[in-house]
């Protein structure tokens, strides 16, 4: 049965975002969900649909019109209004006869299909009118109202027609809501059957009031259509929110003609939103399919949404799930891009963006490796946080299959952490308080300190912090393997992307505060920006982000996620003494496989280690960081802070210790030999100018192994050691300088 009428509280969905449509198996699930839950609306208008915004003159052909048809009759035969909008604005010209005829015709031959409810949409248009309008029409608001006004009766006066006006949310109304000379037209103007689109006090309202609502009702001399952008993400590539539908009262209802939520672009996301607006439609929270369940609350919708989550993340489904994917195709048309990433030897000075390399959305990978504990803390007198592997190492880092889904403790962290977009989970919170208080308070572990000595109890309260701090990171580590080790892979596809930009930006975070924790001193002062948390772009990763030193450098943390995904933990941290024989056999390595071993000219096996780490290591290694995963160190960073004094150490220490431990001496003596052209290439001396040094103070150079699954925590790496850099008061941003085993060896600074 159809549930449309003038009197019906409408309540449901709008698939009204910019990017990728959802597939019609994507529908036909959220049709389900929607009956499950009570709702009754679902308003068709992706923007990116061309024909439903671009090209709305053309109208469908034989196979849409066959695709839109099923999909209007899976929504009636499940109760629900489907609404068809289009969005003529841009370029319509309201006074042309021949525009307002192609309008008429489209919508017919939707109406032909079965449908009996339409939005026309202005939003998001310019105000500006062409010189024939202006002439026709007193204003821009009588331009739509006319069109609108003629539009309605032209399809029999539907029970259900929707107008989505250009001021269409308190900010956007000059001079304000009750003296904006559109709205008052619109009201006046308007045919009163014609419910009117509103977006609250924003475009994304944190809460709706019965107040401001009484306003918006009075101009517009009719209650509004609530379309909600609190769950949208169409506006920032790094942010989804997975919390429950919030900060509108009950009591609204009897304000509005309905409540519209415009979510997630990724379908899976929209679980626990849809949800919970399920249970405050029906205003009661049913825990089962008998009773009339508690009165609605926040928490207990969210409770009972999670629960219900877990049973539909347990099942082994693919995106479309439920579904056959032959019977329908997309109606509208979706974007791939491709390119690839890489890592290898790379030396990078301080100035300058690193050029990001992208990958496809394509998510098949199936690993599943041994997880091992990286909860530890930083403990009094403990400068860093290894990570434990309990399996042998593997001169092969292979992959291994397995599936699971993910537990109860993890679906809450992973909703904490991607909650509401003016409000944090507590796992989020956490991170950020913590965060800004070892930065804030790092003196208390700091060499140098701020010129007093740090009391112990200072000292001891800041590694306990610090040691929650980087648990809090581990979770999150154990809830990306988690997450591409899911069962139910519709949600890696649509949130891995998300999980993994957290995972990566909490990699250089965690290797920050271990950094911190050796005793650093810092030569500039760690300030961040004050703000509410949800300002910066970016989510939770931005907020983050934005903590770090080199925060303001977008570039080092924008960057789309590996074309496979990998559920392997990886691990950051400070250099210590015992890692240098695992560093030196690791270049030694990569030197051999390029060179290949029927050139390794010299025997000695310090000889490529000591070329390529061995000065940044002993001359500067605060600035050394590892990367480790679980079968051992597979990378390292090494950097320079400043490339003057360190040239002058170089010179007085490191190569009169390397002439003392590689004497010229006859090729083929008794010992361990290097070639003469190998010598000279270890005793060579450089010179670098004052004019590139004043733009390029630091250096650092970067070391991982080929066989890294996500080449992204190379770049986290990288990053890992700008930070350091950047908190010692390194100036500039950063330049990228390739260099290849091949034909030449790569400089020692």
């Amino acid at each position: 049965m159809e549930m449309e009428g003038p009197h019906e509280f409408l309540c449901g969905v709008v698939e009204g975002f910019y990017g990728r449509p959802w597939s019609m198996d994507q529908r036909k699930v959220l049709f389900q969900w929607m009956q499950m839950w009570g709702l009754n609306t679902y308003l068709y208008g992706p923007k990116d649909d061309l024909k439903h915004r671009l090209l709305w003159r053309e109208v469908y052909s034989a196979e849409e019109e066959a695709q839109l048809k099923a999909l209007i009759c899976e929504a009636q035969s499940r109760g629900l209004t489907f609404v068809y909008a289009i969005s003529p604005g841009q370029d319509i010209v309201f006074s042309s006869s021949c525009d307002l005829a192609l309008l008429k015709r489209k919508l017919r031959q939707v109406s032909e299909l079965g449908c009996r409810a339409f939005a026309l949409l202005f939003d998001d248009i310019d105000h500006s009118m062409c010189h024939s309008d202006t002439e026709a029409f007193s204003s821009f608001a009588h331009a739509q109202v006319s069109v609108a006004n003629e539009i309605f009766r032209f399809l029999g006066e539907p029970p259900v027609f929707l107008f989505c006006p250009t001021e269409y949310c308190s900010s956007l109304c000059t001079p304000s809501v009750s003296k904006s000379p559109y709205l008052l037209t619109i009201g006046e103007d308007l045919l009163p059957e014609i419910s009117v689109i509103w977006t609250g006090t924003k475009v994304i309202s944190r809460e709706l009031s019965v107040d401001s609502l009484a306003e918006v009702q009075s101009v517009l001399q009719r209650p509004p259509l609530i379309w909600d952008n609190l769950h949208a993400n169409d506006y920032d590539s790094r942010r989804v929110f997975l919390g429950p539908f919030k900060g509108r009262p009950h009591e609204l209802r009897t304000h509005l003609r309905g409540l519209l939520l415009n979510p997630n672009c990724e379908f899976e996301a929209n679980f626990i939103p849809l949800h919970t607006l399920g249970s405050w439609h029906k205003g009661r929270i049913m825990k089962g399919k008998e009773g009339d369940g508690e009165p609605y609350s926040v928490d207990q919708a969210l409770s009972v949404a999670l629960n219900d989550w877990l049973k539909e993340l347990s099942l082994p489904l693919h995106p479309g799930h439920q579904l056959k994917p032959a019977d329908f195709k997309p109606l509208a048309l979706s974007v791939k891009s491709k390119s690839s990433d890489s890592s290898g030897n790379q030396q990078v000075q301080h100035e300058k963006n690193i050029p990001s390399s992208k990958s496809s959305g394509a998510l098949t990978s199936d690993e599943m490796p041994t997880v091992p504990d990286m909860s530890q803390g930083v403990k009094a007198g403990e400068s860093h946080v290894s990570m434990s592997a309990s399996h042998e190492k593997s001169s092969r880092r292979e992959l291994c299959s397995g599936r699971a889904p993910l537990s109860k403790a993890q679906v809450q962290l992973l909703v904490g952490l991607y909650y509401l977009p003016h409000e944090h989970g507590w796992p989020a919170q956490s991170l950020l308080q913590d965060l800004t208080w070892l930065k804030t308070n790092c003196h208390c572990v700091s060499i140098h300190g701020n010129g007093k000595k740090p009391s112990p109890q200072k000292a001891e309260e800041w590694r306990a912090r610090a040691g929650n701090f980087i648990a809090a990171c581990d979770d999150v580590a154990v809830l990306h393997s988690a997450v591409v080790n899911s069962i139910n892979r519709a949600v890696l596809y649509d949130l891995y992307p998300y999980i993994w930009d957290l995972r990566n930006t909490l990699l250089v975070a965690k290797a920050f505060v271990c950094w911190l924790g050796c005793g650093a001193s810092l030569g500039a002062e760690l300030h961040s920006v004050e703000a509410e948390p949800w300002v910066f772009k970016g989510g939770l990763s931005g907020e983050v982000q934005m903590l770090l030193p080199v925060g303001t450098s977008g570039e080092l943390f924008s960057h789309p996620p590996p074309l496979f995904p990998t559920s392997r933990l990886y691990n950051i941290r400070p250099f210590l003494p015992k890692d240098k024989v695992d560093l030196y056999r690791m270049v030694r390595q990569l030197y051999q496989r390029a060179k290949g071993s029927q050139e390794a000219a010299f025997s000695h096996p310090d000889y490529v280690g000591d070329r390529c780490l061995g000065a940044y290591l002993a001359l500067c290694p605060e600035y050394s960081l590892v990367l480790e995963d679980e079968l051992g160190v597979c990378g390292c960073a090494v950097g320079i802070l400043n490339v003057r004094s360190f040239a002058k150490r170089y010179q007085a220490a490191w190569l009169p210790a390397m002439r003392d431990k590689y004497p010229p001496r006859p090729h083929g003596a008794g010992g361990q030999t290097v070639t003469k052209e190998a010598l000279l290439h270890l005793y060579e001396e450089h010179d670098y100018p004052d004019s590139l040094l004043y733009h390029f103070p630091s250096q650092l150079r970067l070391e991982a192994l080929p066989e890294l699954v996500d080449c992204s925590v190379s770049r986290s790496l990288l990053t890992a050691v700008l930070t350091a850099l950047k908190a010692n008061a390194s100036h500039g941003q950063t330049h990228k300088a390739d260099h290849y085993w091949e034909g030449r060896a790569p400089p020692e600074f």
